[in-house]
């Protein structure tokens, strides 16, 4: 391979990840937000332990009953639901990211029409959910 084609292709490979550093700095943001959010408390909270902060602690009454009770299935039904439609938008912007190139006026429909029938079909799904109870 000769120089300028390598010197292109690391070119058109630079490129082509210059797309993906929105999302690299998102992440990073979000991962450092966790982090801060994780250590802050341990950094900052009184360390001293007492007999009133070991005991545990339901509304200011004594607990009464076993904490660990089985869920109801139709709240596990709704976490299917949101992870769906989290998963929907963790696909769409990549997929936009990636395929801004291909965007011109006369593709534009055809790619309104694409999100339009993922977004529906999800929605159906919704409106099914709806009807079999799952919200209720």
């Amino acid at each position: 391979m000769s120089c300028e084609k390598f010197h292109d292709l690391r070119q058109r490979w630079i490129a082509s990840l210059n797309s993906y550093i929105p999302i690299l700095i998102y992440s990073f943001a979000v991962l450092g937000f966790a982090a801060v959010s994780l250590l802050l408390p341990h950094l900052v909270a009184p360390r001293k332990k007492t007999p009133i902060k070991d005991m545990p602690y339901e509304s200011g009454m004594d607990p009464v009953g076993d904490a660990r009770k089985p869920l109801d299935i139709k709240f596990y039904l709704i976490a299917i639901l949101f992870l769906l439609f989290d998963v929907e938008l963790l696909f769409l912007y990549p997929w936009a990211v990636a395929n801004r190139s291909i965007v011109t006026p006369e593709t534009k429909f055809g790619i309104l029409i694409a999100l339009l029938s993922l977004s529906g079909t999800l929605f159906l799904a919704y409106v099914y959910a709806w009807k079999k109870g799952v919200f209720q």
